[in-house]
């Protein structure tokens, strides 16, 4: 467990005592890979989003995350996005999502991606694969980034390094989140992804 924050400065402090005052304990499992496809589970209400910026204010990570290039156009709230890690992703380019995130992980020494693998906050049957093919191609680990309303945790709990092995390796990254549970358990999806061929999303 962190109880302090790890990099200097008042966004660090703050969110630490943010964090604290509300009980919310932190984890970070180390070492931090410099380059990684970070999943974040279960992810059913927008308070995730304060939470796991304090979370990334406290620990002092980079960490990016992709929205539509149009977000980043509007004022104020496109440096905004920028400065919190945000990277525009055009989908109307033919290389799409996958292919631009790749092109991010080949410029960058150090690029960690924030990807919620439920691509929504209401319940579906499956998740997206993009993550895992994303991973898979890019050549970097999987972290296995959550956030337990019960237990009150957030963070980063594990790394893997995927296989190729679609089976195994979603029976690992299931094994994982098997205690994990939202502020709306019923809103959670179902560990599975829709397709078992690479190419899917």
């Amino acid at each position: 467990m962190i109880e302090r924050p790890l990099v200097p400065g008042f966004a660090a402090w703050l969110g630490a005592r943010l964090l604290a005052a509300a009980r919310w304990k932190v984890v970070l499992a180390q070492p931090v890979p410099d380059r990684c496809v970070i999943i974040f589970y279960p992810h059913t209400t927008n308070w995730d989003t304060p939470i796991g910026l304090c979370l990334k204010f406290m620990t002092g990570l980079s960490v990016h995350y992709a929205g539509k290039d149009s977000l980043f156009r509007v004022p104020l709230v496109g440096p905004l996005l920028l400065r919190w890690g945000g990277v525009p992703v055009n989908r109307r380019e033919r290389t799409g999502f996958i292919g631009e995130m790749k092109a991010q992980f080949r410029e960058h020494a150090v690029f960690r991606l924030a990807i919620a693998p439920e691509g929504t906050r209401r319940r579906t049957e499956h998740w997206k694969s993009g993550f895992y093919h994303l991973a898979r191609e890019a050549r970097v680990p999987l972290a296995l980034g959550y956030i337990d309303y019960p237990k009150r945790e957030i963070g980063v709990g594990a790394y893997v390094e995927l296989t190729g092995d679609l089976d195994a390796d979603m029976a690992k990254v299931r094994a994982f989140y098997a205690d994990k549970r939202g502020l709306y358990p019923e809103r959670q999806s179902p560990i599975r992804l829709r397709d078992k061929a690479a190419g899917g999303n």
